[in-house]
């Protein structure tokens, strides 16, 4: 039942947003009591909290077995930590629209947890620099933590106009960001 409403929940973020998603609008969905979902959760932003917390959690880890692979190159690694994220929302859709979108709503508490975990996922990415430089296949005057941001930022965005039916697959998009990161777009 708590995988129901959270699923549940889920979709009405996605659709009406968190504000305007009431317990009742919840419980209505799903056919319960709002007993029901005051025994698994104590607020909607608790369940909000533990939306965030999978979401960045799943992604963390998939994110670190990419950047540990010394197998692969400084040029795979960035390819795969792009196309990880746009993977992410043609698989969780509604849920990682919700993370990217209703961080906002929770408590000091709730997103200092979840600013540390967007913290790491940064400092990965920076980590993954550091070492292409190390290895010499990236400059070494890059501004790394400005990079990163940059390289965030074209990952983090593209929930709000990634359509996975398009006309372009994750892997197209995730090709052109690569090459944009890595040769910029000067004509030179």
């Amino acid at each position: 039942m708590k995988q129901k409403i959270k699923e549940h929940s889920i979709q009405l973020f996605d659709k009406k947003g968190f504000t305007s998603t009431s317990i009742q609008d919840i419980v209505e969905s799903i056919g319960v009591t709002k007993g029901t979902f005051y025994y698994y959760y104590t607020s909607k932003e608790e369940l909000l909290k533990e939306i965030h917390l999978r979401f960045i959690d799943d992604l963390l880890n998939e994110q670190e077995k990419i950047i540990n692979d010394e197998e692969k190159t400084i040029q795979d690694k960035l390819f795969e930590v792009i196309c990880l994220a746009l993977v992410d929302i043609k698989k969780q859709g509604a849920s990682a629209k919700v993370f990217y979108r209703e961080m906002r709503h929770l408590s000091p508490e709730s997103l200092t947890e979840i600013k540390e975990k967007r913290d790491l996922y940064r400092f990965n990415i920076e980590k993954m620099l550091y070492e292409g430089i190390q290895k010499g296949d990236l400059r070494s005057d890059l501004d790394v933590p400005i990079v990163s941001f940059g390289i965030l930022g074209i990952m983090n965005w593209s929930y709000e106009w990634y359509n996975p039916e398009g006309s372009k697959n994750e892997y197209q998009i995730a090709k052109a960001f690569q090459e944009m990161v890595l040769k910029g777009i000067d004509r030179k």
